[in-house]
């Protein structure tokens, strides 16, 4: 039976419980799950990459076939290093769908052998955000059930 790798590639600035929910699931479908961390400074992320890193590494260390990198490069050629033709990306509301499925073609167009896979977050955490958990953060809104536990002491002391 052949080696199925996948790829969960995002800016986790910070890593949720919504993006833990596609995680534990993928897990559960692929014998890897690489969990890439982007570069991406375009989106102006509040926290560095060293600490979105080891944020999410903290929170992925009960998933076994869970392995976080960074990265800096097209996700295609991402995908031809790691040997990896499956992309996992998460889809929250159809306002997702639109800009997930043109990336997902855009892909495709780059290398034919690439497939992008939807997972949808379990109905508790549809709502969840990083965009949301940055947005309460200034103003000292409670976090705590959107955030893994592990981490959010990171994530208030960042910005406290």
């Amino acid at each position: 039976m052949e080696f199925r790798r996948a790829i969960y590639p995002g800016t986790f600035d910070p890593i949720t419980n919504g993006h833990l929910d596609i995680i534990k699931r993928a897990c559960a479908m692929f014998d890897e799950i690489i969990v890439a961390v982007a570069f991406n400074e375009a989106k102006n992320p509040m926290f560095s990459l060293d600490n979105r890193i080891d944020m999410v590494k903290k929170a992925t260390s009960d998933f076994p076939k869970a392995k976080v990198i960074k990265f800096h490069s097209l996700l295609v050629d991402l995908s031809d290093e790691l040997n990896a033709n499956i992309i996992i990306r998460g889809l929250r509301a159809v306002s997702d769908f639109e800009y997930e499925l043109q990336m997902g073609y855009a892909n495709a167009s780059l290398k034919k052998e690439l497939e992008t896979i939807y997972l949808m977050p379990s109905l508790e955490n549809a709502f969840i955000s990083s965009s949301i958990v940055r947005s309460l953060l200034p103003f000292g809104g409670k976090v705590s059930h959107l955030v893994p536990k592990i981490i959010l002491n990171d994530i208030i002391n960042k910005n406290s």
